[in-house]
């Protein structure tokens, strides 16, 4: 039973990616950020995604796919996630100049050259990656981004040497958010993370309010994320 559902799952999501590809199939960068603008994200949000090209991040093969609202295969099981999840994560994140963010399962890098923008030369920005592989090929593509620092680690217990910090965003499906996370958050600050089972998630935005309280202040359901791996 447990196979068939597995295998069920699988044809769903596969449907609906080629699907988005039947609809996007000719889209280009203008084009994408049209739609996100028709979605209503922040005009940073839009500015962001028309400076960092989505293309230099994704294999070979897939290049001509870039603009479209899919997620991108990268190897080794993950992807660069769809255009409009990104641009939600980092709307509930509230980015601002001179921020310092954390990423956990940072994978090809896109996300963190986007945050990268949003903070500015004043912010610093970290990744986390646990696939060698996708840390080397990551960091050396963001070897122009001067704030941008990638680490080969586990990110499930965060980088405490750079802790605390403003934003934590974690960039793969779990089903609870790991404590050392939590504790290397700022007061005032926010973390995103999609929570749940291996096949769905909810996209929870969480504030923490004092040393000691945290608010859940956003549950947004309908994701499906590559699972959080946290085996070096």
């Amino acid at each position: 039973m447990q196979k068939f559902l597995f295998g069920f799952i699988k044809t769903i999501v596969l449907l609906n990616i080629f699907k988005s590809q039947a609809l996007y199939s000719s889209m280009n960068r203008e084009e994408l950020i049209q739609l996100l603008r028709e979605k209503q994200f922040p005009p940073k949000i839009l500015e962001v995604f028309a400076e960092v090209p989505r293309e230099n991040f994704a294999p070979y093969q897939f290049r001509a796919k870039a603009y479209e609202d899919t997620a991108l295969p990268i190897g080794h099981g993950q992807t660069i996630s769809q255009p409009r999840t990104i641009a939600l994560m980092l709307s509930e994140m509230d980015i601002q100049q001179g921020h310092k963010v954390l990423e956990i399962g940072s994978g090809s890098g896109y996300v963190l050259a986007l945050i990268s923008h949003l903070v500015g030369k004043k912010g610093k920005v970290f990744g986390m990656e646990v696939v060698k592989e996708l840390f080397l090929k990551s960091r050396e593509k963001l070897e122009g981004y001067r704030n941008v620092n990638i680490h080969h680690k586990n990110g499930a217990f965060g980088l405490e040497e750079e802790a605390p910090f403003h934003r934590i965003l974690i960039s793969a499906a779990c089903r609870n958010i790991p404590e050392n996370l939590m504790a290397q958050l700022k007061v005032g600050g926010i973390v995103v993370a999609p929570v749940g089972s291996r096949f769905e998630q909810e996209m929870v935005v969480i504030k923490r309010k004092s040393e000691a309280e945290f608010e859940i202040l956003k549950k947004v359901p309908g994701f499906i994320f590559v699972p959080f791996v946290d085996e070096e």
